[in-house]
């Protein structure tokens, strides 16, 4: 049965690979739609006809591409995994093509609307002080919202200026965060009544003074945007987005901005130079008389 390859490739990405739980539970599901794809097929006869034939199922289902391109590196790091442990002799996805994807430009804020967000809570509550703090920290230092969320206090260096984050794969990097950000952290853990917290390291904390989640975060940061009026389609990343292009405009080179963001791979990060010449683009065809 392939069950029990499953739940051993997934072992090995919890234990060895350290990959994050929100990638494990999209694995667990591409696997479960590809095991009732092939029926009760023994693992050793699946073919890439088995695998087209899944992927063509996906496609009727009108998945998008990115969706389809995701459940096919799943079904290659399962393959790759049962070929080098043995369990399987030849490799039933090398002959797939991954479609191809464009690239969507990612959605940012101007400078004046950084600011215009960051200072919408109130901060004369408790509540305000922390949402101050989160848009703070968000912008300063790029971090994803799982990274934020996962912040404990030790990891906030007031001193040296610097956050020790735990990324993607549990990796984990140090990251600059400017004063603003940290008196916006210092003034709501200020405030904060230490009586019955359940997680006393966490720094950002819920009603029930526990950690926040991701979907708390993200529903902080709707508040202010409605508040606020931005029309765009913002999202906690827009900030991270933010951040990356900012940086770029005012001359950071891409490595450094590469190093910052947490990225494995320096392509992830070029998305932001084509931002910064699309904005250019734009500039040149308001202004230049002959454009």
């Amino acid at each position: 049965m392939i069950d029990r390859y499953i739940q051993k490739f997934i072992t090995y990405l919890e234990i060895e690979k350290n990959v994050s739980s929100h990638t494990i539970i999209n694995y667990k599901i591409d696997l479960r739609e590809f095991k009732d794809s092939i029926k009760d097929k023994p693992i050793e006869n699946i073919t890439h006809i088995d695998l087209r034939l899944f992927l063509a199922r996906m496609k009727e289902k009108n998945l998008s591409k990115r969706s389809i391109a995701r459940k096919m590196a799943c079904l290659r790091s399962f393959f790759k995994f049962l070929c080098r442990e043995g369990y399987i002799k030849s490799n039933p996805t090398v002959s797939l093509q991954t479609p191809k994807i464009e690239r969507r430009l990612p959605i940012f804020l101007g400078i004046d609307q950084v600011v215009k967000l960051i200072e919408a809570p109130d901060s004369s509550s408790l509540d305000g002080l922390r949402d101050r703090a989160i848009l703070e920290t968000l912008y300063s230092s790029g971090l994803r919202v799982g990274e934020l969320v996962g912040l404990n206090r030790e990891d906030i260096d007031f001193i040296g200026g610097v956050l020790k984050v735990y990324g993607k794969g549990k990796k984990e990097r140090l990251v600059p965060i400017g004063d603003k950000a940290l008196k916006a952290i210092r003034d709501y853990l200020g405030k904060l009544d230490m009586t019955d917290i359940k997680e006393k390291r966490a720094v950002f904390l819920n009603k029930s003074k526990r950690r926040m989640t991701d979907r708390a975060v993200r529903r902080v940061v709707e508040k202010y945007i409605k508040k606020i009026s931005l029309s765009e389609k913002i999202s906690p990343h827009s900030l991270r987005h933010s951040f990356a292009t900012h940086l770029l405009d005012r001359g950071a080179d891409l490595r450094s901005v590469q190093e910052l963001l947490g990225h494995a791979n320096l392509s992830t990060t070029q998305i932001y130079t084509h931002v910064s010449t699309e904005r250019l683009k734009s500039i040149y065809e308001k202004v230049h008389p002959r454009a």
